[in-house]
């Protein structure tokens, strides 16, 4: 026994530092592209620079193009990435269904409706300012999480099935709403349009600050709880034979996913299939033991939104493809390959 878990942990080792070379890599790529072409030599020669206080800024307009636009971009695809995807792991082993996504209780609704009532009309920009999309997102994500926990509850517990349903119903009411909005949108359409796409056209420092409590506390949390979750995965009474607190566990992974969503969807818009297609993947090379499928996930998924948004500037250049395009290019195959072995796996 204990000469196979040493085998299994030196093979997550061995997986997690390629993993991280590969993200290594493509943040790399993601400096890289643009309409300025900037090699990975100069690239390393301009983070030198910028981290010497005594010659900081003497990159030229180069190191301004990389600090100001490209670093703060390729930080927030890979905190992104790594949310959406380690939120997917944990929504996956909860609903004990590979299909589940961090959307599927209602906070990407949530966040497009609050996004379409900041761009439409407007609501929030004498409050918050230029930053009045993303916190509006982020309220209307907040807002539809608790909206579908409120109707989902059952005296004091939570049904998972229940949940599930709440939150496709709060979904489909939300989106009529954005429709409806996006129908009286008028010369707004395209920049609603475009964010309902998703992407990091606009991705500056402050949204890089915004995006870091999911990595300084959703995803510590989600680490600290999954052996909870693994017993979780076993089903609700057997968990609680096990002397698992069910209900306490259940809103931990919830509130820390359904957070790190909101988060990344106030960030960047509505980017699908990235919280789906990895942590499936993820469970593939690692197996189902969550202590090492979130952070695993974290960092596929990091690398995965990277070279996505690096292929979305890529594509038609000079234009730019909403990265949602891309991950959805990869992603509806995939999820048509999922809906197929699971109707082999039924009959």
């Amino acid at each position: 026994m204990a000469e196979l878990y040493a085998e299994r942990y030196g093979r997550w080792k061995r997986i997690i530092l390629l993993s991280l070379l590969s993200l290594a890599a493509c943040a790399m790529l993601s400096l890289h592209v643009g309409p300025t072409k900037i090699p990975p030599l100069r690239i390393a020669q301009i983070l030198l620079f910028e981290a010497n206080p005594l010659i900081r800024g003497g990159g030229g307009i180069e190191g301004t193009i990389l600090i100001k636009v490209r670093l703060p971009r390729t930080a927030a695809s890979v905190l992104v990435g790594g949310a959406l995807a380690a939120a997917g792991a944990v929504f996956q082993g909860i609903f004990r269904n590979p299909m589940a996504d961090p959307y599927v209780i209602g906070v990407s609704s949530g966040a497009a409706l609050g996004a379409a009532v900041a761009i439409v009309l407007g609501l929030g920009v004498k409050a918050f300012g230029g930053a009045s999309i993303s916190i509006m997102a982020f309220l209307g994500a907040l807002l539809s999480l608790a909206i579908v926990y409120r109707v989902s509850k059952v005296g004091s517990s939570v049904p998972i099935t229940t949940l599930l349903l709440a939150g496709i119903s709060v979904s489909i009411f939300l989106s009529a709403i954005v429709a409806l909005l996006e129908v009286m949108a008028g010369t707004e359409l395209h920049a609603l349009v475009f964010w309902l796409m998703g992407g990091f056209s606009y991705a500056r420092w402050k949204e890089v600050w915004a995006m870091l409590p999911s990595l300084i506390v959703g995803l510590p949390l989600l680490i600290a709880f999954s052996k909870d979750l693994n017993v979780l995965t076993l089903g609700e009474e057997e968990a609680r034979h096990l002397g698992v607190d069910v209900e306490k566990a259940k809103k931990a992974f919830i509130a820390a996913g359904a957070f790190m969503t909101a988060l990344s969807v106030s960030t960047s818009g509505l980017i699908g299939f990235v919280g789906l297609i990895v942590p499936h993947l993820t469970r593939i090379l690692v197996g189902p033991d969550h202590r090492i499928l979130i952070p695993a996930s974290w960092i596929f998924g990091a690398s995965f939104l990277t070279l996505s948004d690096s292929l979305a500037r890529i594509l038609l250049a000079p234009s730019e493809v909403p990265v949602g395009i891309i991950t959805a290019l990869f992603g509806g195959p995939f999820f048509i390959y999922l809906l197929r072995k699971r109707g082999e796996y039924a009959a």
